[in-house]
């Protein structure tokens, strides 16, 4: 794999060219199409195949699997732009394998989307997770559950490419917020716990749920360990049912951090009471913040450097957000309010605008800035191969169990087809 970085007077086809590799399946890896334009300082994934095959009349991709000796799954994570689909056309260049493939890391992976993701959206990034988590189930004063509503069909196709499927709970209440005093009421009445817990394994037998990922944030201080305790008996009520449990963790660099997003999670002993956990390393750069990266990799580093101080590397999954944010300026705190973007959203809007992207070799970001139709100056932040790159390269440095993104609802096929040239996706 080789990570192009666009420099002036260069085309999307000539690139394509240079590396003698298929244009059609270089745009797709890349998020681009026909009519898009090479931006300078574009960072462009560049896959060489080693074996490929032009599909003829007739074929299908089972019997192209089975002429490889491969799986559905691999040609699906080879070629990308069939998104998740085994419909093939005559002409087509399917990739068997690539050039210098060598994935002795392995990794698990869990994505996160609402059940309104679309179908097509979802079906593309299926093959490559190991975990699919619809996003979320909250409680209800009585400790019944708050339904997720058309969950039903995002676990059906999760089934269909061999994808576990987690139920996600959070604090969410029945008016759609997230409580911490609903948190609370959980911890500290032992009837209403109860039924949580009743409930939530009732729901995941009748849904068809592998597994549960409990994110309880912002909870008091003072509940840190009755936290703690109601982790230790959903486990105790799961684990001899086979289900595993997940919890997220906010991004600490200490014991002693200040904070109410920090200080009602104890690394050590949630971390004692689950199965795996995910740093929630994202959001440094968010909707209401000065514009910076989502998640600087220097920033990044710390949380995980603190938490391997508290927990075993196979516990733990690495946040990977998939998005970024663009800031109108100038920034005023408390007004100004970022829009949440695609990656390749991103891109758009600097081929749109002539920007040039900057890249910022501390955080491992790109950005640009632009003048919108009004002349306000923007300033954007997000996620391309070199930021994905270096994050994966830190959970592969420090031998981290895996990856969780924060979210999938947003297109970024680059960060599919690296994590698939790298590594090794568990499929369970």
């Amino acid at each position: 794999m080789i990570i192009h970085v666009v420099k002036p007077g260069e085309t999307l086809t000539g690139i394509a060219n240079e590396y003698n590799v298929n244009l059609n399946n270089f745009l797709a890896d890349n998020g681009l199409n026909t009519n898009s334009r090479a931006v300078i300082g574009q960072a462009l994934v560049i896959l060489q195949p080693e074996t490929q095959y032009i599909v003829q009349q007739g074929d299908t991709l089972t019997g192209i699997a089975n002429r490889y000796n491969v799986s559905i799954k691999t040609l699906l994570r080879n070629n990308y732009f069939l998104k998740g689909s085994t419909n093939i056309s005559p002409g087509q260049t399917i990739v068997i394998k690539y050039q210098d493939e060598n994935r002795t890391t392995s990794f698990i992976t869990n994505g996160y989307a609402y059940p309104f993701i679309s179908r097509e959206l979802l079906r593309e990034q299926l093959p490559y997770m190991t975990y699919s988590t619809p996003f979320t189930y909250g409680i209800r004063e009585d400790g019944g559950l708050v339904n997720l509503e058309n969950d039903e069909w995002m676990i059906a196709m999760a089934n269909s490419f061999g994808t576990k499927n987690l139920m996600h709970l959070s604090t969410l209440t029945e008016a759609g917020n997230f409580s911490n005093e609903r948190a609370n009421l959980v911890f500290t009445n032992e009837n209403i716990q109860s039924k949580l817990i009743n409930e939530t394994i009732g729901n995941m037998e009748r849904k068809g749920y592998d597994g549960l990922d409990i994110d309880f944030e912002f909870i008091y201080p003072e509940d840190r360990y009755d936290y703690v305790i109601f982790l230790q008996n959903m486990y105790k009520a799961i684990n001899p049912l086979g289900y595993p449990l997940f919890s997220a963790l906010a991004p600490k660099v200490s014991d002693t951090q200040q904070g109410t997003l920090y200080e009602g999670h104890d690394y050590g002993a949630i971390a004692s009471s689950v199965d795996k956990v995910l740093l929630m390393t994202y959001e440094w750069g968010y909707t209401y913040g000065p514009p910076m990266a989502v998640a600087p990799i220097n920033k990044v580093n710390e949380v995980v450097e603190y938490a391997l101080t508290r927990i075993s590397s196979s516990k733990i999954l690495l946040g990977v957000p998939t998005y970024g944010y663009d800031w109108p300026l100038p920034f005023e705190q408390g007004v100004t309010k970022a829009t949440s973007l695609s990656p390749v959203e991103c891109i758009r809007i600097a081929e749109a605008n002539n920007a040039e992207i900057q890249f910022d070799t501390v955080a491992q970001s790109p950005w640009f800035r632009y003048t919108d139709n009004e002349g306000r100056l923007h300033e954007v932040w997000f996620e391309d191969p070199r930021s994905i790159t270096a994050k994966l390269q830190l959970a592969e440095r420090y031998n981290l169990s895996g990856i969780g993104y924060w979210n999938l609802m947003r297109e970024f096929p680059q960060n599919l087809v690296i994590l698939n040239a790298n590594y090794n996706i568990i499929t369970l």
